[in-house]
């Protein structure tokens, strides 16, 4: 007889499940059977995979979503919001890259209708946030596109370990999340903040 599972234990399950296989990978059977749940019971918590996908994807980001906002809305200078940031996001992927796959995946999968959900209802307001102190931050700049680049250059580095490893010039130490801290910080400082004067000239 099949067991009886709570909500946020079907969602750990389908967070780790969606990461390692993506959307299109996973089925609502595939994620019942290792709750050890019957499908009916299931669809008793969720309407369908689609809801089960967006409740798990704001699991996985919920607690992290807390973290990133107190930095982006505190009241230190932009330059300290952006290094703080930038920290907490490595100290982030570096415990638990499941949500940085996740993303991954659903980027990979590209499903328009999935996307916008996502946006709207999971990343929408940490990325406004983001988007204002990138205003703050370079107003020459185009606030959004800047805002892609600094979460592009973090979740690049974590994501594309596996193949830097084979590759020449690399060394252990570039997977560490303090190595990688350090490296973005002083990249985006002196090709981002610094001023023209302060770059020396060609």
């Amino acid at each position: 007889m099949a067991r009886r599972s709570n909500r946020e234990e079907i969602l750990n399950q389908a967070i780790q499940q969606f990461a390692a296989a993506g959307y299109a990978g996973v089925s609502m059977r595939d994620i019942a059977r290792t709750c050890e749940l019957n499908v009916g019971s299931l669809y008793h918590h969720f309407n369908d995979k689609q809801q089960l996908y967006l409740a798990a994807v704001q699991q996985a980001f919920a607690g992290r979503a807390a973290r990133l906002l107190a930095v982006l809305e505190s009241p230190e200078p932009a330059t300290e919001r952006l290094m703080r940031l930038i920290e907490v996001l490595c100290q982030l992927l570096g415990e638990d890259q499941t949500f940085s796959r996740l993303i991954q995946r659903e980027v990979i999968d590209g499903d328009e209708e999935r996307l916008k959900q996502l946006a709207e209802q999971v990343f929408g307001q940490l990325i406004a946030a983001l988007n204002r102190l990138c205003q703050q931050l370079n107003p020459r700049l185009d606030p959004a596109l800047l805002a892609c680049s600094v979460i592009g250059l973090v979740l690049h580095l974590f994501q594309y370990a596996a193949l830097h490893r084979h590759l020449p010039g690399y060394h252990p130490e570039h997977e560490q999340p303090e190595i990688i801290r350090q490296h973005i910080q002083q990249l985006l400082c002196q090709g981002l903040i610094s001023p023209p004067s302060s770059r020396g000239s060609a």
